[in-house]
């Protein structure tokens, strides 16, 4: 079987053909997973290309090594994209604080692979400033959209950093509602690795990483990034306490059942023709029930539910593609049910902030 063209993008941290230290190929960087072998992005002791590159990850504004170690301060960064989720590792070799202002809209999981770590959470409400905690190779530090922290690192205590876009992950957990959500998501900070429960999250990661090593897998031919990632986003969902932790065990209480079963039947006919009156009968509703439901629980339409969904549906068909496939733009569109090409772009751009021929171009320049 032939192999196609990989379909992983690589993150865009630094432009390595600028820096005055570009990336030295290496047969096996120190500690960096065996899926991140292939894709380093920064080996360097220049604290600004440093700054640069740890803040496009992290949101990071200053990265400051601890003075007695500053001479033998080096930044080692792997990383690869796979649609709306970022595997990386980042080692800085010697105590180094990362302050990080804000956090970007991501949720943001760091995982310390050997050594220590420790975190500052920074609450101006909070009278003492806010919470040290302390990290282990056993715990795993779960940043939300915006948190301001700082993040201490020992010597030789590298991080595997696992990044999900806010709006995929929510876009994900209204789905699994059955309902818009009232607030943004927060998860608690820290995580225990040694429970079973995290068990399920360290395996979907297990899996994404060993489909971005195999040279034959299916990911990398252009297929099935989308589910692994839905698979690590809801792992995470489920593991992690969160302000929604509660009703995905009770879903139940999470909107109506009629319009989960809607939404059910637009999931699995996504790429048909779906009519009112086909959600109607499938949910055991009138058409005007069902609209009045989408508009209570999802704050939207089913017409423009199923429009969303589809333009979601072309953006990750566009990122999927590797070049061998010759997908178009109008190829993607028309799979999914647009056929005014016109009205798709405009759609498109609304809801992404860019093209779509710009989503094809960045996957075929990855």
């Amino acid at each position: 079987m032939q192999v196609r063209p990989v379909r992983l993008g690589r993150r865009q941290m630094i432009d390595a053909a600028r820096t005055s230290q570009p990336v030295r190929p290496r047969r096996r960087s120190r500690g960096v997973p065996n899926a991140l072998q292939d894709h380093p992005l920064v080996d360097t002791d220049d604290l600004a290309l440093v700054d640069r590159a740890v803040g496009h990850l992290l949101g990071a504004r200053h990265v400051v090594p601890e003075t007695a170690w500053a001479d033998r301060f080096h930044c080692r960064m792997n990383a690869v994209a796979v649609l709306d989720l970022t595997l990386a590792h980042l080692d800085l070799t010697v105590p180094t604080n990362v302050v990080v202002p804000a956090s970007p809209d991501s949720v943001t999981v760091h995982m310390t692979t050997n050594g220590r770590a420790r975190v500052d959470l920074h609450d101006p409400a909070d009278p003492s400033g806010g919470r040290r905690l302390e990290l282990t190779p056993f715990d795993a530090l779960v940043i939300s959209p915006g948190t301001s922290y700082t993040l201490w690192l020992d010597v030789d205590s590298p991080q595997s950093i696992v990044r999900i876009e806010r709006a995929a992950l929510e876009r994900q957990l209204s789905r699994m509602l059955g309902r818009r959500l009232p607030e943004p998501v927060v998860f608690e900070h820290v995580s225990d690795l040694t429970t079973d429960a995290a068990g399920r999250w360290l395996g979907a990661l297990q899996m994404l990483s060993t489909e971005v090593l195999a040279p034959a897998s299916l990911m990398r031919q252009g297929v099935g990034a989308g589910s692994l990632e839905e698979l690590m986003v809801s792992s995470l969902l489920y593991v992690q306490p969160s302000n929604y932790s509660e009703a995905l065990r009770n879903p139940g209480t999470s909107g109506r059942p009629a319009v989960r079963r809607a939404v059910e039947y637009i999931e699995r006919h996504l790429a048909e023709p779906i009519r009112l009156d086909d959600l109607a009968r499938h949910a055991r509703m009138s058409t005007r029930s069902i609209q009045a439901g989408f508009r209570d629980d999802l704050g939207t339409t089913p017409v423009a539910y199923i429009r969303d969904r589809r333009l979601d549906a072309v953006r990750r068909t566009l990122m999927e593609s590797v070049p061998a496939d010759g997908l178009t733009v109008t190829d993607a569109a028309t799979r999914w049910g647009f056929n005014h090409l016109g009205s798709f772009s405009v759609l498109y751009r609304e809801r992404f902030g860019e093209s779509p021929s710009r989503t094809l171009r960045s996957t075929a320049g990855a």
